[in-house]
Parts: C-alpha cells; structure tokens; sequence
C-alpha cells in the first residue's frame, strides 16, 4: 500500500492511498464518520488483486488539507464531491467504481448526479439516501441522531474540542455502539483512529461537514419533490444491527435508483467496511461482472 497527495478542488491537497495495477478498473472507496481512508484496511488487500484501488481523505479528514473556511464555503457534499472529480481528472482516471459509506454515500450519489460520465457504478454501504425521508426526523430514532444536534452546538467546543480525553470517549462510544454483535473494531485499529483525531483540530474539521450539511438542511427541502433515479448500475449492502441508519429504510431503494440490487448483512451493524469486509469485496466483484456483460 502506498500514500500519495493529490489535488482537489480549490487547490486542496488531498491525501490518499493507492493499491492495485493501474491497468485494472478503478475504484474509489469514499470513508465515513468518525474515519478516514483507514475505514477500508480490511477491504483495499482484496480488492487490490483485481482492481486500481484509490482510498482518499476528505477536506478535514485524515491527512487532507482542513481549509479554515466556514462549513457552508467548504465542506458540504458538493465540495467532497467536486475534490474527487478533481482528484481523477489529476490522475488520469476517466471512470470509476464509487464504494461508499456513510457520508461518503452520500458524496457518491452527488458525483453520480452531477458528475455521471465519471462513474460506472455504486455499491453503497447502509447509505442515507432521499428516500429515507422525513423518518430520520422520528422521535423514536433521534435517540440515535443526537451526535449531529451536538456537532451544530457550539457547546461542541467546549466539551469535546482538542481535549485529548474527550475525543477518545467519544469517538469510542460510537465505534462500541454502531457496531453489529459479529465483529468490533480491535484495541490497535481503534488506537490508530482516536489518536488521529486526537491531533490539533482534526476532530472540530471532521464535523464541518454536518454543520454544512444543516446549514442547508430543512425537514421540508429532505421532503421535497423525488430527484430522477441514479441510473448507474448500483450494490447496496445494509447491515441489520445498523442502530443509526436502519435497514427497513431500504425499502425506497427501487425508487432512486434505476438498478439496484439490496443484501441485508445479518449480525453487521454501521461500519461495513471493516465488519464485512469480505461482503464488500464481493459485491465489487459483482458489480464489475454486471458492468462488463
């Protein structure tokens, strides 16, 4: 595995890691939160025997530059979506697989409806997608969403911040509670993600993206007239422990994408990527097969 920089857009320098022959079909594997390019250690040795594999940092993710911009100038989906475009355009790569989680599901089906010439398919892991709805906004589950109230709070600042301990805690907490009953992050792989985010302003960057996201955001706009389905040819795998993105949300899915196919992953919570890793794979594997018929 190799680490490599490359530009974005508005000159950010984006940070990323690369595995597999350059001749092979790329895929992009676009992280979630609270992680980085390391959200697919597990799935990059696999995939790499096959495919270009190309794992990036987000702006204010990882080792990606952090612009000291407001949310709303800098960190929302279009702005993700917009450095990725700009990260192929650098490196030649015309197409490409987008394997995506959580928020990087969400960048995903941007650069599909706005850049669609640039993907030949998606496999999209327990994706927020529109067809969730206003039911993200229950009161049953907001149980569960309470983190993205607390990310839009200034008391944010003052209770988690740059405290070493806190952010420990706290990014702990959700490693322990989104996971499935099969598999947990091990005690080395979870020292490596707390103490990345335990460095100088790497965790008040990681939440620009919600707080963006919010600035933008309203029950009405979530609820507005249905988007044209993604057309691209798309994989969808869904952890069933998943307590934050519920898996009986997937049942829209026919209804925002024109071919898609649902796998429901027994025992697999919120983090795909490393709790099935093997599952991810597969449906890559898959998705190429439907694309080169």
């Amino acid at each position: 595995m190799e680490y490599f920089y490359g530009k974005g857009s508005d000159n950010v320098i984006l940070h990323y890691v690369r595995k597999g022959t350059e001749h092979n079909r790329t895929v992009i594997l676009l992280h979630g939160w609270p992680g980085y390019w390391f959200d697919w250690r597990y799935v990059i040795p696999s995939l790499s025997e096959s495919f270009n594999v190309i794992a990036p940092d987000f702006r204010g993710f990882g080792n990606s530059d952090k612009p000291n911009v407001t949310p709303q100038e800098g960190y929302t989906p279009e702005h993700h979506a917009r450095d990725i475009i700009s990260l192929m355009k650098n490196l030649n790569i015309e197409k490409a697989i987008l394997v995506a989680h959580d928020i990087g599901a969400t960048v995903a089906q941007t650069i599909a409806k706005s850049f669609p010439e640039y993907v030949e398919g998606l496999v999209l892991l327990n994706p927020p997608y529109q067809g969730i709805g206003t039911r993200r906004f229950e009161p049953s589950i907001q149980k569960e969403f309470w983190y993205q109230h607390l990310h839009n709070l200034t008391l944010v600042e003052t209770i988690i911040g740059n405290s070493k301990e806190a952010i420990k805690h706290y990014i702990t907490y959700f490693y322990d509670h989104w996971t499935g009953s099969k598999v947990k992050a091990t005690p080395e792989d979870l020292e490596k993600i707390v103490n990345l985010f335990c460095q100088e302003d790497f965790f008040m960057k990681s939440i620009a993206y919600y707080r963006a996201r919010a600035a933008a955001k309203t029950v009405q706009s979530i609820n507005q007239t249905q988007a044209a389905p993604i057309r691209q040819k798309t994989e969808v795998l869904w952890g069933e422990e998943d307590p934050v993105m519920l898996a009986a949300w997937s049942d829209k899915l026919e209804d925002y994408f024109s071919d898609v196919s649902l796998k429901k992953l027994s025992r697999i919570g919120h983090f795909v990527p490393f709790e099935a890793p093997d599952e991810v794979v597969a449906a890559v594997i898959k998705l190429d097969k439907k694309i080169t018929r």
